[in-house]
């Protein structure tokens, strides 16, 4: 502490800003924004089987379902002509007793857009068994 005196002439004003104050309101700001911001999945909910899963009394029907490099979907090797074919033959496959499992490959240069939509649109018409094929090398 500086004690003046009285005879000494007054002290120049300080120029400098004090950032401090500003830095901890600034970091205090930032940590509830990272707090408050919900977090956004973007995810298709799956139930994916274990790996203790029961076989099959009888071979299934599999349907290959393939989403190339355009976006375009081929049901068995058939071209679809678009979303709505390939919902008409989900619904088909959904209303059969004994439902066939849908092997969803998709090209490694096919936007995600569409293979989300083919597993979406199974998922929501009721298909039971779906698989991703070609994700083997991911597996654990």
């Amino acid at each position: 502490m500086i004690i003046r005196t009285g005879t000494e002439p007054d002290p120049e004003p300080m120029v400098d800003i004090n950032t401090t104050p500003l830095v901890d309101v600034l970091l205090v700001l930032i940590v509830m924004l990272i707090i408050t911001i919900p977090i956004q999945l973007h995810a298709v909910a799956l139930e994916m089987p274990g790996r203790n899963a029961p076989v099959p009394a009888s071979p299934p029907v599999i349907v290959q379902l393939e989403v190339d490099a355009a976006g375009r979907f081929l049901w068995n090797g058939e071209l679809l002509a678009g979303r709505e074919a390939l919902e008409s033959k989900l619904r088909e496959a959904a209303q059969q007793p004994d439902q066939p499992e849908v092997h969803v490959r998709a090209h490694p240069r096919a936007k995600y857009a569409p293979v989300a939509a083919a597993l979406t649109s199974a998922q929501r018409l009721g298909l039971a068994r779906i698989g991703l094929v070609g994700s083997e090398q991911f597996a654990q």
